[in-house]
């Protein structure tokens, strides 16, 4: 999956959720999509940038996540997903998912 794929995808579903409250970066495979929502609309851009809470993980966890094949908790428990920062975000992060 291309960087360009994973943040027209985001994208999609960012426009349509509510805004987050804060900043989320998706660390995939090292490359970095940051999730802006402080302010009326979530705003997604690749970014290596400070965000308030990060997710890292690989790219093919990342499509699992998004076809529903792997359950979030147990790939944190399992380490494919490491979370830092603020876990309130992460747990909004399904809004950005389905």
């Amino acid at each position: 999956m291309s960087l360009e794929n994973m943040i027209s995808q985001f994208e999609k579903r960012a426009e349509s959720a509510a805004p987050i409250g804060g900043t989320l970066k998706f660390e995939v495979d090292g490359t970095g999509i940051l999730i802006n929502g402080t302010g009326d609309k979530n705003t997604v851009e690749a970014s290596d940038g400070e965000s308030d809470c990060t997710i890292s993980l690989t790219a093919e966890v990342l499509q699992k996540l998004r076809d529903g094949d792997i359950n979030p908790m147990m790939a944190v428990m399992g380490g494919q997903i490491k979370i830092t920062g603020d876990m309130g975000l992460a747990m909004k992060v399904q809004s950005l998912m389905g």
